[in-house]
């Protein structure tokens, strides 16, 4: 029988280092009836939030933010299908379905979130439903990011070496846990 939750760690740096433990932020994806149950745990690192309201809020990454990145199968030769979700401490998130690297296919503004901030720690909770995921999810990354300037941060559950980080490198994803 597939596991009902997994719970990953996002402790490298984006290019393989090992993170310190007091960095390192914690997801644990829930199978639920209709959807994917995503709990985040992360230290909060104080960086401002958006200048926006509340909810689905471009350019999300740019922020303190953890991201979750699962892939869908592809007829060969053809794009990966993929779903980005960005969560943040503030409350904004971001969800993305794509279409090949990069390509933006269609934003869903509307998720079901709640963040919560604990002194220096925050808690993240979204709904996705199953139908917003990609046909068939074989791969998956979760990614932390926090941080201004040279002060920016990018954590990854597996890394993503190269010159810079690069969240969408959906080779180095890990095989999708259900």
């Amino acid at each position: 029988m597939a596991a009902l939750s997994e719970l990953v760690e996002v402790g490298f740096t984006w290019d393989g280092q090992l993170a310190p433990r007091e960095e390192r932020a914690f997801v644990t994806l829930e199978r639920q009836r209709g959807g994917l149950h995503l709990t985040v745990e992360a230290p909060y690192h104080g960086d401002p939030a958006p200048d926006a309201p509340v909810g689905s809020t471009d350019g999300l990454w740019n922020h303190e933010v953890v991201e979750v990145f699962v892939t869908g199968l592809a007829p060969a030769g053809q794009p990966v299908p993929y779903l980005e979700v960005e969560l943040s401490p503030h409350g904004h998130h971001l969800v993305l379905d794509l279409l090949g690297v990069r390509q933006r296919v269609r934003t869903r503004e509307e998720l079901d979130y709640r963040a919560t901030l604990l002194g220096t720690r925050w808690c993240g909770e979204a709904f996705v439903p199953w139908q917003w995921l990609p046909s068939r999810p074989n791969r998956f990354n979760v990614y932390a990011i926090h941080g201004e300037g040279e002060r920016r941060r990018y954590l990854a559950m597996t890394p993503v070496p190269g010159p810079q980080p690069d969240f969408h490198r959906l080779e180095r994803f890990t095989a999708w846990p259900f």
